[in-house]
């Protein structure tokens, strides 16, 4: 009787449309997505030091996904991979800063073909434009005070000309509006609110008074990126606008830590999913279901009555938000290529609700990232040197450093009774055939999804510049 309560509930969201045309009652979709940030670093995943009270809020008007995952732990592919509902390997845009393929339907053509207007304010980072023709809110991006000639990455979300916006929307036409925060990206704010003795270091960093100084900036970016949200939320209310809107956070991937951006543990690729429809979503419930970023679109689609896209590789998870119980997916892939020179280490990984599998495709080489190599900017050179230090007489931060920068050919953890990823199994008989299995599954994914490189991105093609501008 329940499952069939809940497949009368889908057909009634399904039925809106009248002759093709849609009905006017659809609601809205808004997507808040934060950049560069840890889930397990905001208060509804739990985190106690941080402070972020509009996230908190969400939550318990909202459905919480405890297992949603990015399609790569890089901004731009993980973006990409958002916007068109296809993994990194097959929409093309698998190196950060490049292009999808040409003829890509991407959110925008398939949710305005279903009669939405789709705009973005904020970070962009994908392209090309003719795929992603976006309606741009202007004035969104603005470089932070005292850097307004040299701003590097030191831009801010301005969400006030996102009030005007909303302000001039014909309530006979529903949209997508997409707020993209620049924050808790790097560079983080130089002086912090939170008191770096107090603040927590994860088991699998190394605790030093450098790195506290630097992990106190993080939640200062953190906590702005939840107020420039509540303004958001305040703006759905501004506009009576909130009973007819889902409200979506997430963000592309993990923060700019180690064993978090750039890699496929969870640090790296778990990321926050709240989900907020008021009538159609329980408040405050949860859901297990496992679900990956390809499969926000499609979603989309359901909600406007769409015909569910064949060529993509994500499927809607309707189903789960009208009963956090149901489940969804077995396993989620996801890919790393790099970031050209300063990230040479490609990876791919499948994730079930116990296991995660990582195949390390050039283990030969020695990882290395922005945070322990750029010296340009913060993110990583203000505490690596007090860790290199550290890890000549503590054997915790000596481990740490080594397995940082040595990857083995292939990994494997059981994430229930091993959530940090401490512990390769992959070399355990007792995980033979679990890696066998893994192994397999592996092989047929990376088939499918066209995915036939052994190594590093080539670097003698001529790089022309970004085809996925950062900002708009």
């Amino acid at each position: 009787m329940k499952k069939l309560v809940i497949l009368i509930g889908a057909a009634l969201v399904c039925l809106n449309h009248v002759n093709g045309q849609p009905n006017a009652s659809l609601p809205n979709m808004v997507l808040f997505m934060a950049d560069d940030l840890g889930v397990s670093d905001i208060g509804p995943y739990g985190n106690r030091t941080v402070k972020t009270p509009n996230l908190d809020r969400l939550a318990k008007e909202s459905m919480l996904f405890k297992r949603a995952f990015a399609a790569s732990p890089t901004c731009g592919p993980s973006r990409s991979s958002l916007f068109t509902a296809m993994y990194p390997m097959r929409h093309g845009a698998h190196g950060n800063h490049s292009g999808v393929k040409a003829g890509i339907l991407s959110i925008v053509q398939r949710l305005s073909a279903l009669g939405y207007r789709v705009a973005i304010a904020g970070k962009l980072h994908v392209g090309p434009r003719d795929v992603f023709p976006f309606e741009y809110i202007g004035g969104t991006n603005i470089p932070e005070p005292g850097f307004e000639k040299n701003p590097g990455l030191r831009y801010d979300l301005l969400v006030d000309p996102v009030d005007d916006w909303l302000a001039k929307q014909d309530p006979d036409k529903p949209f997508v509006l997409i707020v993209a925060d620049h924050s808790p990206h790097v560079i983080w704010p130089d002086h912090p609110i939170y008191d770096p003795k107090k603040v927590d270091i994860p088991p699998i960093h190394i605790d030093t008074e450098d790195a506290r100084k630097a992990r106190a900036r993080y939640y200062t970016d953190v906590t702005k990126m939840d107020s420039n949200l509540g303004k958001l939320m305040g703006l759905l209310e501004k506009h009576d606008v909130r009973r007819n809107s889902i409200l979506m956070f997430t963000a592309d991937q993990g923060p700019q830590w180690a064993f978090g951006k750039w890699c496929l543990y969870d640090y790296g690729i778990q990321v926050p999913l709240i989900v907020r429809w008021p009538g159609t979503v329980k408040p405050g419930s949860q859901t297990n279901a496992l679900v990956s970023h390809v499969d926000i679109l499609p979603t989309m689609v359901a909600v406007a009555n769409g015909d569910a896209p064949s060529d993509v590789d994500g499927k809607s998870f309707l189903e789960v938000l009208m009963n956090p119980r149901a489940s969804h997916r077995d396993t989620v892939f996801a890919s790393h290529t790099g970031d050209r020179l300063m990230n040479r280490s490609p990876m791919r990984m499948l994730r079930t609700a116990k296991f995660k599998y990582i195949l390390n495709l050039a283990p030969e080489i020695m990882y290395t990232t922005h945070m322990d190599r750029a010296t340009d900017h913060d993110g990583g050179r203000e505490y690596w040197p007090s860790w290199r230090e550290k890890s000549f007489f503590d054997v915790h931060a000596a481990a740490v450093l080594w397995r940082y920068h040595h990857r083995p050919a292939e990994e494997l953890y059981d994430v229930e009774a091993d959530p940090w990823e401490r512990v390769n199994l992959a070399a355990d008989p007792a995980y033979a055939a679990e890696l066998s299995r893994f192994r397999a599954q592996m092989a047929v994914t990376r088939e499918v999804q066209g995915d036939r490189e052994t190594g590093p991105e080539e670097l003698d093609t001529p790089h022309k510049g970004a085809v996925a501008p950062y900002i708009f």
